[in-house]
């Protein structure tokens, strides 16, 4: 945030000197052992025509940007580049979730959703059936898809409408724990929105707007953990061999960056277990495997492609075997 510069009168800066120099000479057992001082009265707020100008009356009315945002996470994490960037705070201030994700893969990852969404509430028996846990993870993964977008520190198609779609799709992702016809009529609206958006047209629904934005209201922890089985799943078959590394390297790309974003997003605030050390220490390795394999796919290099997709697997599994 900055600020507009206001000059001081010639009188305040001899007065500031003093008073630096005068406290730049006392020692800490003077300042313990001082006796009362009896100090002069406030001068009077009545400004003379000299000084009047100097200051504003709402120092609010000479400020621009935003306001800083100082409860910021101190932790962490490896970008691409091998820098270190500043973790994600709540609503991704501050935060290059470019060093973990791509434009591009968000939105690839929103039209592949797509098609299973709507597969899972074409007839109301097909969603009772069994189609309302697909839904959930679907509607769960388009909420942060879309919450991704809205965070992101770059240009991303749908960022106008990204945080009013990510609170739609997260609604019916919690509503959809269980298959009635409030959720599967719910769900149909939602496909509704996406459809259309994805042809252009902003959602016509209207989330309940929340004070706080917390990453942990997007999608519930189960969802996600069962997006990264199947991330594991791609990875896995493609580098069974390094035939298949070169022919699958832009779905491996796409899937180690859906990963990278899934670590860094569950260790947010009020995510489960987001303050067990052990946890997020389990979810960081897997995030930085992730940006290795991301980083081995534009290299193309095989070896390495396979050893960091060998380090997350070995991560979720000894996490699943703590936490499980």
């Amino acid at each position: 945030m900055t600020t507009r510069r206001s000059v001081k009168p010639a009188w305040f800066r001899p007065r500031l000197a003093a008073v630096l120099l005068a406290l730049g000479g006392l020692s800490a057992a003077a300042v313990v052992a001082a006796p009362p001082v009896r100090r002069s009265r406030p001068p009077s707020t009545t400004w003379d025509d000299m000084t009047a100008g100097a200051f504003a009356d709402d120092a609010f009315t000479v400020l621009s940007g935003p306001r800083p945002h100082y409860e910021a996470a101190s932790r962490q994490v490896v970008s691409s580049g091998g820098g270190r960037e500043p973790a994600a705070s709540g609503g991704g201030d501050g935060f290059k979730w470019s060093t973990l994700i791509s434009g591009d893969t968000l939105t690839d990852e929103i039209k592949d959703l797509k098609d299973r969404v709507v597969s899972t509430a074409t007839t109301p028996s097909t969603f009772k059936g069994g189609g309302y846990n697909e839904a959930r993870e679907a509607f769960s993964m388009l909420a942060l898809a879309f919450g991704l977008i809205a965070a992101h520190d770059q240009d991303v198609r749908w960022k106008r409408d990204a945080a009013t779609a990510r609170d739609l799709f997260a609604r019916a992702g919690f509503n959809c724990k269980v298959g009635t016809d409030q959720s599967f009529n719910e769900s149909r609206l939602r496909i509704e929105d996406l459809e259309g958006m994805i042809q252009g047209s902003p959602p016509k629904g209207k989330p309940e707007q929340e004070e706080d934005f917390r990453w942990s209201q997007v999608a519930g922890r189960p969802p996600l953990m069962s997006r990264l089985e199947l991330a594991g799943e791609i990875m896995n078959a493609s580098i069974a061999s390094q035939a298949d590394f070169k022919g699958k390297a832009d779905r491996l790309f796409h899937e180690a960056e859906i990963v990278a974003a899934i670590g860094e997003v569950i260790c947010q605030p009020d995510f489960e277990y987001f303050d067990d050390e052990t946890y997020v220490d389990y979810a960081s390795t897997m995030r930085d495997a992730a940006v290795a394999v991301r980083k081995a796919c534009l290299d193309q290099d095989y070896d390495a492609a396979r050893a960091a997709v060998g380090a997350i697997s070995k991560s979720c599994d000894t996490c699943h075997g703590d936490y499980r």
